[in-house]
């Protein structure tokens, strides 16, 4: 009776023992696992913002985007009005259609000279055929050599007049061109545009407002290409460098969240004081450095959420 109770309480203390080193096991799995999921460093996603400022001034006479609204780079979005630019390039091309007026056809204005000159000539050969024969004096023959001359300098003198009077025109004509050229360019800075594919992230101004030179308009965002603003601490600095693959995870809220493979693309090169909405693998680390991560966005990150890093070892 006694072996049996013995038995009894032998096996009943093995099993006890067997249950605790079974805590025990999943208590030191738990815990691996814990060191193994702990993420290295986390951060905020954020995205490069562009705000967009008014080129010229005067009222918007069309702008309709919304907040949140998904637009193309170099897509009208809207206007300001232009009316007084168009006006006063019309003003320019009247200037140009009077300018060209000016314009002189030297050959035209020069024909009759040429033809006292060619009858000059035809007299000099009649001439010089009479003096042969005795029937003209070699005073007539001095007399229409010097008119010939004459003529031909006045020739050249109107050819070069009227050459330097048509550059005059031409040099007039490039001014007004320039000028309307910079018209069409205040035109086209009138029409406010995307400048990027983005997302429209704020909205600074209505349809009929006064729009002035540098005010603000909109900001937008490129969401597919995001980044993470992470902070290690100076004994992970060995591990990073640029142009590393490592491994994001953002953070969706309820213990969920997904996965996505980043690329280190800078790592500050001076330490800072850990933000206060910042963890760190070594929570005793007062002093970190800022690195960031980019992330192709698949629509589910969005800007001020909450990720996480891990470096692949």
């Amino acid at each position: 009776m006694i072996k049996e109770v013995t038995k009894s309480k032998a096996r009943k203390r093995g099993f006890q023992l067997l249950i605790l080193n079974s805590q025990f096991f999943i208590l030191l799995l738990a815990a691996c696992n814990s060191n193994k999921n702990q993420a290295d460093a986390s951060g905020v996603f954020e995205t490069k913002e562009i705000i967009i400022s008014a080129k010229g001034s005067g009222e918007i006479i069309c702008f309709d985007v919304e907040e949140g609204q998904t637009v193309e780079a170099f897509e009208i979005l809207g206007c300001i009005d232009t009316t007084q630019l168009h006006l006063k390039k019309l003003q320019l091309e009247m200037n140009a259609k009077a300018i060209k007026n000016q314009w002189v056809d030297i050959h035209k204005q020069t024909a009759a000279l040429e033809q006292q000159i060619e009858t000059a000539k035809t007299e000099k050969a009649r001439i010089e055929s009479l003096l042969k024969s005795e029937a003209a004096t070699p005073k007539q023959l001095d007399d229409i050599n010097a008119q010939i001359a004459t003529l031909e300098k006045q020739l050249e003198a109107t050819k070069t007049s009227m050459q330097q009077s048509n550059s005059g025109v031409e040099d007039t004509q490039s001014g007004v061109a320039v000028q309307i050229a910079q018209i069409d360019d205040q035109i086209k800075n009138y029409m406010i545009l995307a400048p990027i594919t983005g997302t429209i992230l704020a909205k600074y101004a209505e349809t009929g407002e006064l729009a002035i030179q540098g005010k603000p308009l909109f900001k937008i965002a490129d969401m597919n290409d995001m980044y993470l603003r992470a902070y290690i601490t100076a004994s992970q600095l060995t591990e990073l460098k640029t142009g590393q693959t490592v491994t994001v995870y953002s953070d969706m809220g309820k213990s969920d969240r997904r996965e996505y493979q980043g690329t280190v693309t800078w790592i500050s090169d001076k330490a800072e004081f850990t933000p206060k909405t910042i963890q760190t693998r070594d929570e005793r680390a007062n002093l970190v450095y800022a690195v960031k991560i980019a992330v192709k966005n698949d629509g589910y990150i969005k800007k001020g959420m909450y990720g996480e890093l891990r470096i692949k070892r």
